[in-house]
């Protein structure tokens, strides 16, 4: 799985803004502040639950991988 998290390593590096190799709730809320979309802590706290398969209350670089090579298997659809 390295080579497929690599592939997204450079996107995850652009949200995880503190560099901290998660992202929380309030980075990707800063993230779709900046691409012009408006979004509530609520929803910015319900993706990352959606996208958090261990519970850690974050999302990490093979968490965000496996949404986007398949978001149904991560229990939600993007949009």
């Amino acid at each position: 799985m390295s080579n497929d998290t690599g592939d997204y390593a450079t996107t995850f590096a652009l949200i995880d803004i503190d560099g901290d190799g998660l992202i929380s709730a309030s980075e990707l809320k800063k993230l779709m502040e900046a691409l012009g979309g408006e979004v509530t802590e609520e929803a910015a706290v319900h993706a990352v639950k959606v996208l958090d398969t261990d519970g850690d209350g974050m999302v990490s670089l093979p968490e965000l991988t496996a949404y986007l090579k398949d978001p149904s298997a991560v229990g939600g659809q993007p949009g």
